[in-house]
């Protein structure tokens, strides 16, 4: 088993390191005559890229995509034939000679030990496969299912939550977090500089809202949708947890609290009051929005010295130099984004092939 593949009908297998040649992705069960522009894909890798603030990594990485496979020329873009697509992004600014002190340490809160444990190997330059290349697919995920608007924000950096009354769409697009409350910007800058002064690190929640999913999609017990979410969004590297909707605060609700009520509207179709459940019961989208949030640790590559031990067993202080995030948490915004992208493609496809509707 490799484990390098996730879906169903919409097959996603990503290859290469963040320290190699290059990496990519094949995405298989693409449906054919699905229309994209080689900006489409670019737009989002821009998004997620390196480099673009003192907030995150200062590596120079163009993520530039090339199309191998899978399409066809098609006006100014391409138009997909049904056989699988193969997407590449080369590496360009590698410098892995700033990982040499620590070839034979392990950090502490990364997955160096638990790599050597299962592999007897390690690559000790960086944190393996890249996420540019599900952010890549996940734009092939969107045109899929029609309407489809997947979007995300950060809402809490550290101990620095948003107001959600403030939130703003638009916001997010006009500063380096991800925010969608103007008011914290400056806030999580701040705090930010400090963290990046200091050689440390801090964590980040990210949530990511998906809107126009049709009601329908999913399966309960082995098939649901928010299990397939859950599943995708904690395959992210350094990605703790994951809720739905309400999630952990669920458990502090009465059962009058957390029911999301319904009635008819005037065109005589039903619609719900609340949105607890984060627009899935039973594992099967109800037609409102899908709300999924997930945390994602501090960085574990930091420069203030941390006890640990070597592969030899021998206990040292490890620091890491080189070029790191400071809030990691801010680049998975799209990562999210695209995994959730990818889950409901994948439900919307093989719900098609099962009942013959959508």
């Amino acid at each position: 088993m490799s484990f390098n593949t996730f879906g169903h009908m919409f097959r996603v297998t990503t290859w290469g390191e963040s320290h190699g040649a290059a990496l990519g992705c094949v995405v298989d069960g693409c449906p054919p005559g699905i229309f994209f522009t080689q900006g489409d894909i670019q737009a989002e890798l821009d998004r997620r890229k390196p480099g673009q603030s003192k907030y995150t990594t200062r590596r120079r990485e163009a993520d530039a995509v090339r199309i191998l496979s899978g399409v066809m020329p098609e006006g100014k873009g391409y138009i997909t034939t049904g056989t699988p697509v193969a997407m590449m992004i080369e590496n360009t600014d590698q410098r892995s000679k700033d990982y040499g002190d620590i070839a034979r340490q392990y950090r502490p809160g990364h997955a160096d030990y638990a790599y050597d444990v299962k592999y007897g190997v390690r690559d000790y330059r960086g944190g393996g496969r890249s996420s540019a290349p599900r952010v890549a697919a996940g734009v092939l995920a969107r045109k899929i299912v029609p309407g489809l608007q997947v979007r995300g924000a950060v809402v809490a950096i550290g101990e620095h939550e948003i107001d959600r009354s403030r939130w703003d769409w638009d916001e997010v697009g006009r500063n380096p977090f991800f925010c969608p409350d103007s008011a914290m910007v400056d806030i999580f800058a701040r705090s930010l500089d400090e963290i990046r002064k200091a050689g440390s690190s801090i964590g980040a929640v990210v949530e990511i809202v998906a809107e126009n999913v049709p009601a329908g999609l999913g399966a309960p017990v082995y098939g649901k949708l928010d299990q397939d979410i859950a599943s995708l969004l904690m395959s992210v590297n350094a990605v703790k947890g994951v809720e739905i909707g309400d999630g952990f605060a669920a458990a502090r609700l009465r059962g009058e609290e957390n029911a999301d009520e319904m009635r008819v509207d005037d065109k005589g179709e039903p619609v719900f009051l609340s949105n607890h459940a984060g627009g899935i019961l039973g594992g099967i989208a109800t037609g409102q929005p899908v709300i999924a949030r997930f945390a994602v640790k501090p960085t574990s590559s930091i420069l203030v010295p941390r006890r640990s031990i070597d592969a030899d067993h021998h206990e040292v202080d490890v620091v890491t130099r080189g070029r790191h995030d400071p809030c990691v948490g801010i680049r998975a915004v799209p990562v999210g984004e695209a995994m959730v992208a990818c889950a409901v493609a994948d439900h919307f496809l093989r719900h098609r092939g099962q009942t013959g509707r959508v």
